[in-house]
């Protein structure tokens, strides 16, 4: 195939996309939804440097990236699918695409065609979000390469994510709206999901870890999973090639469908904390010798789901020791079920057991959790001191971000559609 053919096809769905109202309403939303996050977080970020105890906690990450970058997370929830549903929609109700299939370029380079410009669209509407890291560090703010870049990642996986549901259910359904029905209708599911996990165990809690917002979260941690980066990539081909499937099937897709459902078993069991403060990972001298440990670790926590100590624990303990722990077994018996009033002589208990040995604990105490651990494989704890994260406080007014984000913003993407529109046209 000549490079001309999927260029030309990429040049057309540019100006779709960027000539587009739904986008540039996309673009207009970005500029004042991330400024108004942004602002809001420098000035709490101000308020909790002037606390001494805050002060020497402080991470940018935090309080400002995560706050910023949850504009993107509605933007990519509620407005995305809208503008990639759009790019095959109208092709579909017009006849182009019909028109389009019997040209010599495949249906997989058409597609492909549209997630690239889609991740255009996504590159520019990443501007507002430059123009606050630019403010941010113009301040004297602090940021951390890694664990920006990591967040970003995270955003741009589950925006690529998004944009390929949206395109299998613009292939799947008649119309945009019953197309756009869907993805709200999906979205909603997997907030269920992610709820009802929250307070379950078993299947139900599994399949939570995986919803886009769960994945996300990780990401939002400074944790770079290489099994949630495969998975994501996994099915979205899946989605993709079903898309292409339904709306001329071939034995290319069939192929591309079997390689897509062999990557969401694929396990690596790699992940990399790029942290700043190391949130997801123990010290060196604990991970060296959790890593030493050569049996099966058998974890039982008797706590119910919806128990504070339980989601503690998850978080600040058996997520670390997932990423260091070669054979870890965890149970939870009361998972499933209430138990936070009732006289249960076990409830509240973390039972250990390597090999043998066993050890009964109520503690969810991250060092006692080591401590107890590292005892009874039979190895000697190590001296822990203080952590070594400094903490970044900063004491700064967000001078110049409204006019930026609520004024100039909006002028500019205005004007560039009005020129976009005309070109189009």
């Amino acid at each position: 195939m000549r490079w001309s053919e999927p260029r030309a096809l990429v040049s057309k769905d540019l100006r779709e996309l960027f000539g587009s109202t739904s986008y540039a309403l996309l673009l207009l939303v970005a500029g004042p939804l991330t400024g108004l996050s942004f602002i809001a977080a420098v000035r709490n970020y101000t308020d909790a440097s002037a606390t001494t105890a805050l002060a020497s906690a402080l991470s940018p990450l935090d309080g400002v990236l995560l706050p910023t970058f949850g504009a993107y997370d509605l933007l990519i929830t509620f407005l995305v699918p809208f503008v990639a549903i759009r790019l095959l929609a109208t092709e579909k109700s017009s006849g182009a695409l019909r028109l389009l299939l019997q040209t010599p370029a495949s249906l997989a380079t058409q597609l492909g065609a549209k997630l690239l410009a889609l991740i255009a669209g996504w590159i520019v509407a990443l501007i507002p979000s430059a123009i606050a890291l630019v403010l941010w560090r113009s301040y004297g703010g602090h940021l951390d390469p890694s664990e920006t870049a990591n967040l970003l990642l995270g955003l741009t996986l589950r925006y690529l994510l998004t944009c390929s549901i949206a395109l299998a259910a613009a292939a799947a359904f008649a119309n945009a709206a019953s197309a756009a029905i869907a993805v709200l209708s999906f979205t909603i599911g997997t907030w269920a999901i992610d709820f009802f996990g929250a307070a379950n165990s078993g299947w139900i809690a599994t399949l939570a870890r995986y919803t886009p917002a769960a994945m996300l979260r990780q990401f939002e941690r400074g944790l770079l999973n290489a099994d949630i980066v495969i998975l994501t990539l996994a099915i979205s081909l899946l989605l993709l090639t079903l898309a292409a499937l339904i709306l001329a099937p071939s034995k290319k897709q069939l192929i591309a469908l079997a390689i897509g459902i062999a990557l969401l078993f694929v396990r690596t069991h790699r992940s990399a904390d790029l942290s700043e403060d190391r949130r997801n990972s123990f010290s060196p001298a604990d991970e060296r010798l959790l890593q030493s440990i050569d049996k099966p670790v058998d974890i039982t926590l008797y706590l119910a789901a919806e128990d504070p100590r339980a989601n503690d624990y998850e978080r600040n303990v058996l997520t670390k020791l997932r990423r260091v722990v070669r054979d870890l077994r965890v149970a939870y018996p009361y998972g499933g079920r209430t138990l936070l009033f009732e006289n249960d002589p076990r409830y509240g208990t973390i039972e250990y057991r390597i090999g043998a040995k066993h050890v009964v604990s109520r503690s969810t105490t991250e060092e006692i959790v080591l401590d107890e651990l590292e005892t009874l494989a039979g190895l000697t704890p190590p001296k822990r001191g203080e952590p070594a994260y400094p903490g970044y406080p900063l004491r700064a007014p967000p001078l110049h971000a409204a006019t930026l984000f609520y004024a100039i913003w909006p002028l500019l993407v205005a004007t560039a559609w009005l020129l976009c529109s005309r070109r189009t046209g």
